[in-house]
């Protein structure tokens, strides 16, 4: 039998993490217009939308009491409460798209990434964005208009993020965003080659003998 009938492929759960301000979301949008296997895993979240973030899309939007009770019915794979917000990872079409063989992508905190990473230890790849220095994380912070307040504090909460850098399986300076691109492109071609993840395969390399 051809080689393409007996082996599939199970994705890849690949989570991008790093601060707030590092270009996590465009090195995520870089990735799904180059990669048509990827997907993206759309978080439920407590908080309310911002400009130009649309329902289904960025994030499902839900008010406390309905975030409680997705918890309440299991139906996160992972939550976690981030400046004052909740977050949370839909189990249903996460393991769907896995099993599909596409590749699922995380933007989510190292908290996020432990629990994923307990819920499918199989599964996920995990990647840790650096900016290339403090003074480029505080400009781009900067540049999304907050309160000095809130940008007082984002760069605490930077500096508690870039402390869990070890628990990744990479890591990579933003220095360049083509060439971030482009590594993490690299990153996930490996992943998917990786032999537990081909399905099937046991069977084929018996067929050659």
């Amino acid at each position: 039998m051809a080689f393409a009938s007996l082996i599939r492929r199970r994705g890849v759960a690949l989570v991008i993490a790093g601060p707030s301000g590092v270009g996590k979301s465009s090195i995520t949008e870089g990735l799904l217009a180059a990669e048509p296997e990827a997907t993206r895993s759309v978080s439920v979240t407590t908080r309310a939308p911002r400009a130009g973030e649309s329902e289904g899309v960025h994030y499902a939007f839900r008010d406390p009491s309905a975030f409680d009770a997705l918890v309440a019915a299991g139906a996160l794979l992972e939550w976690a409460e981030v400046f004052g917000h909740r977050y949370g990872t839909p189990r249903a079409s996460v393991m769907q798209a896995l099993e599909e063989g596409r590749d699922v992508l995380f933007d989510i905190d190292w908290q996020g990434h432990r629990r994923l990473r307990s819920a499918l230890p199989g599964d996920v790849v995990s990647l840790f964005v650096l900016p290339d220095s403090r003074t480029t994380l505080e400009g781009r912070l900067a540049g999304r208009g907050d309160l000095p307040e809130v940008r007082a504090r984002r760069m605490v909460g930077a500096a508690g993020e870039i402390g869990h850098w070890r628990e990744f399986d990479h890591v990579l300076v933003n220095q360049d965003l083509e060439a971030t691109i482009g590594a993490v492109r690299a990153i996930l071609a490996a992943a998917r080659l990786v032999t537990a993840r081909q399905v099937g395969l046991a069977r084929f390399v018996a067929g050659l003998g």
